[in-house]
């Protein structure tokens, strides 16, 4: 299929591409139409164009099925996918703890977004990261080298060049880098190491399993119980967990799977109890070897104040 003019195939708000479904075109559903003249673009987001109003059939708008044949003038304004401008410099608020020439370490509020995905492509840590640390834009996901879930506080390098965060994920890989949780959990919690699988869950998407995983990988998490207490007639635990692997959700999945969710990670059976309103989960240490060979950097952080509030809600044991 082909089109009279050779349109400018990038396409701008204010500078919409106009074809002419060509003579001897079978009509057809307009998304196909378009389909055949932006074979670069998947029909799925050329539908959005269409149901978004970019797309006008013969100057008027179109809708996804209605059929368009040969002579049809198409007139149509290229949307950018969210994807294309996730990684823009964005004013971000996030609090950086330490850096250095090599690397940088970010004390990150519970609610922020460590790196754009689906449902969050802008206001990520990542943004703010490009917007504070221009040179970051040369790095491979902006340095980030782990993750913490959005609803979770706490520590995480950055590395600021490349052979910077190749050593870092080869210390992540190596089990060498050193990351201690400060969790609150229901039920009094005692001592012990899960060593279990995890992958996604086979019936539920968004969530982690243990159970029943797919495509699960290693994932081991030592826990060491603080103390223990009552919240609104509830048995509380205060546990420190430590890592060896880094799993999506894995200190809330193997928790869990002991019977101790964490309080208010209603994902997983938590409660909302104490006035606890996100799981009660922050990464308080870190610890890793210098890429720059100063050896041994070590950083703690005090948890911020929701979760400092719900710990003083909390009846504790003597």
């Amino acid at each position: 299929m082909h089109h009279l003019a050779d349109p400018d195939t990038t396409g701008s708000d204010d500078e919409p591409q106009v074809f002419s479904v060509p003579a001897g075109t079978r009509a057809d559903r307009l998304d196909k139409i378009l389909a055949g003249l932006l074979p670069a673009h998947s029909r799925n987001r050329l539908q959005g164009w269409i149901e978004g109003g970019h797309v006008l059939v013969d100057g008027k708008p179109g809708k996804v099925r209605q059929p368009v044949g040969p002579g049809s003038v198409l007139t149509v304004w290229a949307q950018s996918a969210p994807e294309e401008a996730a990684f823009a410099p964005e004013p971000v608020a996030f609090d950086v703890l330490a850096d250095s020439p090599d690397w940088i370490v970010v004390n990150k509020p519970a609610g922020l977004v460590t790196h754009p995905g689906a449902g969050n492509w802008h206001g990520t840590l990542l943004n703010g990261l490009l917007h504070r640390y221009p040179e970051l834009a040369q790095v491979a996901r902006a340095g980030i080298v782990h993750r913490l879930d959005k609803d979770t506080s706490g520590l995480l390098v950055v590395a600021r060049h490349e052979r910077a965060q190749t050593h870092l994920v080869r210390q992540l890989q190596a089990r060498t880098m050193g990351r201690r949780y400060l969790a609150l959990a229901h039920g009094w919690a005692g001592d012990g190491t899960v060593d279990r699988a995890i992958g996604r869950d086979a019936k539920v998407p968004v969530r982690m399993s243990v159970e029943r995983p797919v495509a699960a990988k290693p994932a081991v998490t030592h826990y060491t119980r603080l103390r223990i207490g009552d919240a609104d007639g509830a048995r509380v635990s205060e546990v420190e967990c430590r890592l060896e692997t880094g799993r999506t959700h894995q200190i809330r999945v193997h928790l869990a799977s002991l019977g101790h969710p964490l309080l208010a990670d209603t994902l997983y059976g938590g409660k909302l109890l104490a006035d606890a309103a996100r799981q009660m989960l922050h990464a308080r240490a870190l610890r890793f070897d210098d890429p720059g060979g100063a050896g041994e950097c070590a950083f703690e952080a005090d948890p911020p104040p929701d979760m400092q509030h719900v710990r003083e809600t909390i009846t504790w044991q003597p």
